[in-house]
């Protein structure tokens, strides 16, 4: 069975309980129950952690990162240690699908329900009940995914 799953978070995990070690397993669990392909929609935190995670395990299992960029500048505004972050993972993903050349208000929530849309699962960090997250969670509870919460 190759499915395919999404990552949405927060883009700042200070202060709140993220556990890195749970999402390893979280993407290891899933890449041994059929699992193939990992979207990642490439914003700061807890997307780039998820695309960190997927990347070390393709060290030792056939899967696929996927960078769903809501713009081809999404990077602009990072700081540069994490613009150079952001560019050796999109470097190292298998493919990048860029859904608009240029921002504009509403991309990031557009990239959001494309990844919802072409995915079978959503892996998130969710603890605020406001924003994209929270958007894009209950945007898959509409459309009736397997949502996996951290």
């Amino acid at each position: 069975m190759n499915r395919i799953c999404a990552f949405s978070g927060h883009r700042n995990l200070n202060g709140l309980d993220f556990d890195n070690n749970l999402l390893d397993r979280v993407v290891l669990n899933l890449i041994k129950t059929g699992t193939t392909e990992f979207l990642c929609g490439m914003a700061f935190g807890f997307d780039l952690l998820a695309a960190e995670s997927v990347l070390s395990a393709k060290k030792n299992f056939n899967v696929k990162l996927i960078a769903c960029l809501p713009c081809a500048n999404q990077s602009d505004t990072f700081s540069e240690k994490n613009k150079k972050n952001y560019d050796n993972i999109l470097q190292s993903c298998d493919d990048v699908i860029t859904l608009s050349s240029d921002y504009y208000r509403g991309c990031m929530l557009y990239r959001d329900r494309y990844m919802v849309e072409n995915s079978d699962i959503l892996v998130c960090f969710l603890r605020r009940q406001c924003g994209g997250t929270f958007y894009t969670v209950n945007y898959a509870r509409k459309l009736g995914k397997k949502i996996i919460e951290l």
